[in-house]
């Protein structure tokens, strides 16, 4: 008797504690959803936060809307004016012989320089930056490499005899990228090496000192409506005709006065931590803009030279700092 009393009491304790299971477990769950929700909303604040200050660090990144491994470049909307930041490069070669300028060349445009390299010479990434392209162009650069780098430049690497980096790599100015060759449209071992911001190309020479082996500033400040006339000076410092230009229409009418205080402007930007450049999407007007950043509609224009009333259009881009 006492024996059916005892199992009788030990299979109630055991159903009571398997019923309680599910409420326990219930009640655990309903305990943790408040919690998911509040990690969810710090890891997408951590994630907004790390692209924030992925944008600072890069102001370059708000140039491009896309990233593909398909094509060498595309022209797409650029800046009438953007500061592009040369601290902190490599050259690409140790070479200082410029075998072709850049600039018109048999009736085509030369979109680069030419520089006289050996096959087997490093060639070198010019800026931090990651990998967009590793090709080969038979009827062209051969086999050549494109950079997307932090500071908003594309560097294109051309005619190389090898690879030595693959798509999507992150690399650092100075690290081995290929060698030299004489692949492609080439008549002799050489390296084709183009800068280009959003696409459109800008004279390397603007930009790299190849014959003193240094960049031509901390800074480049680059003007659609004036690099024309700044590409034909700079290609005089190597030797080319200035075809007919005054100095002063070389500097985009710009006097040696005005040039100077320019140069102070930029040092002053350099000192504030660089400009900050904003890509206008659909929709998008100066006061949506000006609340997004967290300045004032009278600021941004300042810094645009710009109108309250003047209609901007998506792609464009505006300086916010």
């Amino acid at each position: 008797m006492r024996l059916k009393k005892t199992i009788k009491t030990l299979t109630l304790t055991v159903i009571a504690a398997v019923s309680a299971t599910p409420a326990n477990a219930q009640d655990l769950l309903a305990r943790q959803a408040p919690i998911d929700r509040r990690m969810k909303a710090v890891d997408t604040l951590i994630l907004h936060s790390l692209i924030e200050r992925e944008m600072d660090y890069s102001p370059g990144s708000a140039l491009y809307t896309e990233w593909s491994n398909k094509y060498a470049h595309r022209a797409s909307n650029i800046p009438d004016s953007f500061l592009i930041d040369l601290r902190g490069f490599a050259m690409p070669t140790t070479s200082r012989v410029i075998t072709s300028q850049y600039g018109r060349r048999w009736g085509r445009m030369h979109k680069g320089l030419d520089i006289k390299v050996y096959i087997g010479d490093t060639i070198r990434s010019a800026f931090d930056g990651r990998v967009r392209i590793v090709n080969y162009e038979g009827g062209g650069y051969g086999k050549y490499v494109v950079i997307r780098h932090d500071n908003g430049l594309e560097t294109i690497y051309g005619h190389m005899s090898k690879h030595l980096v693959a798509e999507n790599q992150v690399v650092r100015a100075g690290d081995p990228i290929g060698l030299g060759g004489n692949t492609g449209r080439s008549t002799g071992s050489h390296l084709h090496f183009e800068t280009r911001l959003c696409g459109i190309d800008i004279n390397p020479a603007l930009l790299f000192d190849f014959r003193h082996q240094d960049v031509t500033g901390d800074y480049y400040m680059y003007r659609r409506s004036t690099h024309a006339r700044e590409s034909e000076y700079a290609n005089t410092t190597t030797g080319r005709k200035q075809n007919g230009y005054t100095a002063a229409e070389v500097n985009g009418g710009r006097s040696t006065a005005q040039r100077s205080a320019e140069s102070k402007t930029v040092r002053n930007i350099a000192k504030n931590q660089g400009a900050r450049f904003h890509k206008v999407a659909k929709g998008e007007n100066l006061y949506t803009i000006a609340r997004k950043r967290g300045v004032t509609v009278d600021e941004l224009c300042k810094l645009n030279r710009i109108g309250k009333d003047m209609r901007i259009r998506p792609g464009q881009i505006l300086r916010y700092s």
